[in-house]
């Protein structure tokens, strides 16, 4: 059995450990042992990890003469979870102006959905394009 000291910051005035508890690994600390001289020690640290949102990408569909209204309708619906009302609306947005954005994701999320969305209208003979960009 290993006995294990851990350590915790140093006094200003010594530079001696404030603290030193014993932790030994699979009985109780109060009992003594045979390993003092294999004793291991350690300065136990905190550290805080910084993460960031990731950034947005907004996934965009482009207008075509070619693909048909109620196909655009359908893949929104499908692929964007957008109801009825709320897929026709993009669709003639897209229709109008050219180009409408479909949702905002992550990255991967994005780029998922925009494979979805090609292959889908491939698959359907449809030159439907997507694309994503950074919002």
């Amino acid at each position: 059995m290993m006995k294990q000291q851990i350590l915790f910051p140093f006094s200003q005035s010594n530079r001696r450990p404030c603290v030193s508890l014993p932790a030994v690994m699979g009985d109780d600390p109060d009992k003594g042992s045979d390993d003092d001289d294999n004793t291991n020690l350690g300065i136990a640290t905190k550290t805080r990890a910084k993460t960031q949102k990731p950034s947005p990408y907004k996934v965009l569909i482009l207008n075509d003469d070619y693909t048909p209204m109620e196909f655009v309708v359908l893949v929104l619906k499908r692929f964007f979870n957008m109801d009825i009302d709320e897929a026709t609306r993009v669709m003639l947005h897209v229709h109008q102006k050219g180009v409408g954005v479909c949702g905002t994701f992550s990255y991967e999320v994005a780029e998922t959905k925009v494979t979805q969305v090609m292959d889908f209208a491939r698959k359907n003979e449809h030159p439907l394009q997507c694309t994503l960009e950074k919002a």
